[in-house]
């Protein structure tokens, strides 16, 4: 007699299926929308704006207001042409009134070498720039072009300053700083220091706007940190691009930027995964969570060179500016 097949054999598939069914799916994250369109537009707007509120505010010859915005749209097409030869995807220029300009880019991971050269990229031709037009104006003496040479040396010296957000403070945060969040506090807070007594030296309200925005962006980086340590403990990886975050750790990391900032986004429960009206924002915040990966391809002899450029085009308008001056001061002495 053949044995005969039990009844409950099937039993575990269909209790398998039946999981599957039951088994609650993640809601997709938001597709992260790239503002690719009208930049130039934006961009062309703002330089005028700039113009305009240099001309009322500082009262200035409108040639000197064309030589300045001339050297900073140089200066910014530096490390924008620079991201692109990096293949950086979305580069965009954008010009803040009064203020300055501003290069952004995305690139899935972040190389030492490169990023070293994007910064450099900006101050270091123009320093060229400028002492080539010095050096044009001494044998072919021309006022205009000697101040369009003072103006390229002393912004992209002013920008070389080893303090954040000026491209020597991401060099050297670039270098040495990287991913340490203790380095970059401190870094940051001597440089809201510096550049507020810069400001108040030079008794600029409109410059105090750089380090009373840094002081937001510090606070909010400090409670970004917080998350992130909580989702280290969770072992969720935040050292990734927006593009590769797992739709679950998406709302997950949501969750804690709305415990964390719970009167910004206030009306928003946080375990309620549904899209809000606010989520274009949320996404922002998440991607400032989030952490680009770091290739470190500078080793010591590498940082060694870069520091060494750094230094000598720092140093060189310094010495320059130094050595006119000593020589008009010796030549008043002798003349009197």
């Amino acid at each position: 007699m053949e044995p005969t097949e039990p009844e409950h054999i099937n039993e575990p598939e269909s209790t398998e299926n039946s999981n599957q069914e039951h088994k609650p799916s993640v809601l997709p994250k938001p597709v992260l929308v790239q503002d690719k369109k009208n930049w130039v537009r934006k961009s062309l707007i703002s330089l005028a704006i700039y113009g305009f509120l240099f001309l009322f505010i500082f009262k200035t010859e409108p040639i000197y207001i064309a030589a300045v915005l001339l050297v900073l749209l140089i200066h910014e097409f530096g490390h924008f042409f620079a991201m692109k030869a990096f293949n950086y995807s979305n580069v965009k220029l954008f010009v803040l009134p009064l203020l300055g300009a501003y290069v952004t880019g995305t690139k899935s991971t972040i190389s030492q070498k490169q990023m070293s050269v994007i910064v450099l990229a900006g101050p270091v031709p123009g320093i060229i720039i400028g002492f080539g037009l010095i050096l044009f104006s001494f044998y072919y003496p021309n006022d205009k072009i000697t101040m369009l040479g003072n103006i390229f040396i002393g912004l992209n010296f002013f920008n070389l300053l080893p303090f954040m957000p000026l491209d020597g403070g991401r060099l050297l945060e670039t270098l040495f700083v990287n991913h340490n969040h203790a380095l970059r506090v401190v870094f940051t807070l001597i440089s809201i220091l510096v550049l507020t007594v810069l400001a108040v030296f030079l008794e600029s309200l409109i410059f105090l706007i750089i380090p009373a925005s840094m002081v937001f962006d510090l606070v909010m980086e400090i409670k970004n940190q917080k998350i992130r340590e909580y989702l280290l403990q969770e072992k969720i990886n935040y050292t990734t691009d927006y593009d590769q975050l797992p739709d679950m750790d998406y709302w997950t990391i949501r969750d804690c930027i709305l415990l964390s900032f719970n009167k910004r986004y206030a009306g928003i429960q946080a375990g309620v995964h549904q899209y809000s009206v606010l989520e274009g924002g949320i996404i922002q915040h998440v991607v400032a969570v989030l952490k680009t990966p770091i290739i470190k391809d500078l080793k010591f002899f590498g940082k060694l060179v870069t520091v060494f450029v750094f230094l000598f085009f720092l140093f060189l308008p310094v010495i320059y500016y130094m050595t006119k001056f000593f020589v008009a001061y010796f030549e008043a002495k002798m003349h009197s």
